[in-house]
């Protein structure tokens, strides 16, 4: 995705554009040998006097690598492996400056990183003739957009789809010199290589999706004999497909009360992977249940790939599979029940609360009842009235 780097004389910035919420590295290049650590900075823009380390999540303390082991360490989010700065799920606020140099200050390398928001993404069907964004022209700059390769078609044997994503970018030749990119004058549209009075005009550009159908066999038959015993094999691997009690993919029991949200993650997918999602013999396409085509959809498929329920119902039940790369990866069996009856106990909070409200509120009537009755017998006693 980069450029093929040259130590500068004095730091200049590489240009580079990613969609929201995926994974990215970047590589410390022109690191002398005689270093054996590296320090990743980060600066939100240029001229910044806030530059921070970045390490954990607060960017506080320095992340040992030994830490990162399991999916509980990704809460970090930054990460340091083999000199490379690894930034899981990247948000737009991490969109910035980032610099790998020594302890002492002195710089190597440095990134310009532009996260476009996946979440406004403009989204068009090949199926239903939809088209890519036309180019935005103006005197001074040019935008467009930059796609990348088709992903592999999601499910084999039945109809799938592909995903195309696409970057904003823009063409012009009063960019900042300092930020770099593979062509001369193209650069991405968030860069900080832009003029600052071009950026409200690029603001309405969006970052695109492209769907479209595709088949493709889980199966390709080879030449030969191995090839007709492979096949001989995937074919009677195939029936147990056809028999109830046998599960596809490992599946797993999952029971979600009503009335909740719910998100299911394929696992090991990424954001640019391949994924789908059947509920039952329901295949689930993305021309339907994609995020943004309808406010009003209760369940969606966001463009991390994840299946989300606004609002879990009875009727939800089922099994859902997910489909990783074109192959069947594993199975979620959903369960609904309602939310479990919770007995009160006098020393929860709750009651606490309760209770001192309702001694609180007794206190005050009782004064208020006693105060009009002393109120009542001094008038009486004031108009030589029987005694109270």
């Amino acid at each position: 995705m980069f450029r093929s780097f040259r130590c500068p004389a004095f730091l200049l910035f590489d240009t580079a554009a990613y969609l929201s919420d995926m994974t990215i590295e970047l590589p410390c290049h022109c690191k002398p040998e005689t270093e054996k650590s590296v320090v990743w900075y980060y600066q939100r823009n240029m001229g910044n006097k806030k530059t921070r380390v970045l390490t954990d999540f607060n960017g506080t303390v320095q992340l040992d690598v030994s830490n990162v082991r399991g999916k509980s360490d990704i809460l970090f989010r930054f990460s340091i492996r083999m000199f490379s700065l690894i930034v899981f799920k990247a948000q737009i606020e991490d969109s910035g400056n980032y610099m790998c140099g020594s302890q002492d200050g002195h710089f190597f390398y440095g990134y310009n990183v532009d996260i476009q928001d996946s979440k406004k993404a403009y989204v068009a069907f090949r199926d239903q003739q939809g088209h890519p964004q036309p180019d935005l022209t103006s005197k001074y700059f040019v935008s467009f957009t930059t796609f990348w390769e088709w992903t592999v078609c999601d499910r084999c044997d039945v109809r799938g789809e592909q995903r195309r994503i696409g970057l904003c970018y823009v063409n012009s030749s009063y960019l900042n010199p300092r930020f770099r990119s593979k062509q001369i004058d193209v650069t991405s549209c968030g860069s900080e290589a832009v003029p600052s009075k071009f950026r409200k005009k690029l603001s309405t550009r969006r970052p695109e999706i492209i769907v479209r159908s595709c088949t493709s066999p889980c199966h390709k038959a080879k030449k030969g004999i191995l090839g007709a015993v492979t096949t001989l094999y995937h074919n009677i691997m195939k029936l147990k497909d056809y028999i109830p009690f046998i599960s596809k993919v490992p599946t797993q029991l999952h029971t979600h009360p009503i009335g909740s949200k719910l998100n299911i993650a394929c696992p090991g997918a990424k954001p640019e992977h391949a994924v789908a999602w059947d509920r039952d013999k329901d295949r689930l396409y993305r021309t339907e249940y994609i995020i943004g085509i309808n406010k009003s959809m209760r369940v969606y498929i966001d463009h991390g790939n994840h299946l989300n329920f606004r609002s879990v119902q009875y009727n939800d039940r089922g099994i859902y599979y997910c489909w990783l790369e074109g192959k069947m990866k594993a199975g979620f069996k959903l369960a609904v029940q309602k939310n479990p009856v919770r007995r009160r106990h006098f020393e929860d909070p709750e009651s606490v609360f309760a209770m001192k409200t309702i001694g609180i509120c007794f206190v005050i009537f009782a004064l208020i009842f006693i105060l009009i009755h002393c109120m009542k017998c001094c008038c009486l006693n004031l108009n030589h009235l029987l005694p109270c």
